[in-house]
């Protein structure tokens, strides 16, 4: 088959696509021994699935396999490059072979680049087993796949590959005479080999590239040792994985790193979204919505902190807007925690929601107008200043109703000593 040229012309990463699940190097969650997915392959049993994950974790090669083993038709599409006239085309000829009792597998590479109207094209032909999906994506699918389309696949997550099956791949490229680089007798240093596995972020892809072009740097300078300078040379940035899914998990990790006090790992998560490109105002405004809700008035100064780093992150920009960031997220994780502001609005909000409006106390309403007074309005009310403590129990709202229910952290403590005076506190 084509889909398993091995002409030396291909890339490296592309001629050491596994051709076996033998050969396959990572993903023992689903393709161990005994795992349902690695037992439909063996035995050409696949039905509808997606395989989504990072760039270089084997999604492609998989479906490659599928091909290579399977019985069934096999009708290769890009996301990218193919629309609805493909689509069509494809699912014809796949109901020609569905009458002649064959099966027929649909490869989509890319799948989530297809749009709602593409993906609905291949629902009716799914749901009636005209054909078998494999839909390949980089995007959570839960996301990106149409429910209908979802729904009725088996949706498997391959994960970045481990530093050691990096190392593993490496090591096996450079031995392979046949698909590698065996004949170059390059010799690569343990250091070097680290260094690539360790900033390659699991992508074998980047890292048999690291490979291939340092093999051509040494063929070209008559030399075969691939060391840790060539390495560093070759990998001046680490790869970082930073997709629509990603954003919302690693910003979701920061926000509950803060929440539980953890400044390291607030720290991390946020160098991450940093490094990754993620929008320092976006940051900014999760540090604030963190320091209201998770910190509350338990320490108050929380949030005129937030604020001001926000503000900063404006006004200097990056890579200096680092800094107030740092700063900001380091003292909403060091900070008492109370989360009573936020559920005491969400407690207001349910009562104003779902039960009876309660009318303004004639005592509290406006009277700034000519004429309130004729209708009653503000009888009765005691200025609080005029009384000693600057305090004198009134009616604020018909029929008393506790929303805010401080904590014993912080200045909430406060709050909670004074409303015993005041109110009774449940």
């Amino acid at each position: 088959m084509e889909l398993f040229n091995n002409g030396r012309e291909k890339p490296l990463a592309w001629r050491m696509q596994p051709q076996t699940l033998e050969e396959f190097a990572g993903q023992t969650h689903i393709l161990g021994q005994g795992k349902p997915l690695r037992t439909a392959v063996e035995r050409d049993s696949i039905v509808s699935l997606i395989l989504y994950g990072p760039p270089g974790t084997g999604k492609t090669a998989l479906a490659h396999i599928i091909a290579g083993r399977t019985k069934a038709y096999f009708v290769s599409l890009n996301a990218v490059t193919s629309g609805i006239a493909e689509i069509k085309a494809a699912l014809k000829e796949a109901k020609k072979y569905s009458l002649e009792g064959r099966r027929t597998i649909l490869f989509i590479d890319e799948i989530h680049r297809f749009n709602k109207l593409q993906q609905d094209a291949l629902l009716p032909d799914v749901e009636a087993g005209n054909v078998i999906l494999i839909g390949v994506s980089t995007q959570n699918p839960f996301f990106s796949i149409i429910p209908a389309l979802s729904s009725r696949s088996m949706i498997f997550q391959l994960f970045p590959l481990k530093e050691s099956e990096i190392k593993d791949l490496l090591m096996r490229a450079l031995s392979d005479k046949e698909r590698g680089l065996g004949s170059e007798n390059i010799i690569m240093d343990a250091q070097a080999a680290d260094f690539i596995a360790k900033n390659s972020a699991g992508d074998a892809r980047r890292a048999l590239n690291a490979l291939e072009l340092g093999a051509l740097i040494l063929k070209n300078s008559g030399g075969t040792s691939y060391d840790i300078a060539l390495a560093r040379e070759i990998m001046q940035k680490k790869a970082i994985y930073y997709d629509e899914d990603e954003h919302y998990n690693t910003i979701s990790a920061f926000i509950k790193s803060m929440r539980g006090s953890d400044p390291d790992s607030a720290l991390y998560w946020m160098a991450k979204m940093i490094e990754a490109g993620e929008d320092p105002l976006f940051i900014a405004r999760r540090i604030v919505i963190c320091a209201s809700e998770d910190v509350g008035n338990a320490d108050p100064q929380a949030l005129l902190i937030a604020v001001a780093a926000l503000k900063a992150v404006e006004s200097i920009g990056m890579p200096e807007g680092r800094i107030p960031l740092a700063q900001a997220a380091i003292y909403i994780a060091m900070a008492s925690k109370s989360n009573a502001s936020y559920t005491a609005i969400e407690n207001a909000l349910t009562d104003v929601r779902e039960e009876r409006l309660s009318d303004v106390p004639q005592h509290l309403k406006d009277t700034s107008y000519k004429g309130a007074s004729r209708l009653g309005a503000g009888a009765g009310y005691k200025y609080p200043h005029d009384y000693d403590g600057h305090f004198i129990p009134q009616e604020y709202m018909q029929g008393h109703k506790t929303f805010f229910t401080p904590s014993e952290e912080g200045y909430e403590k406060i709050f909670k000593e004074i409303l015993r005076k005041r109110r009774v506190v449940p």
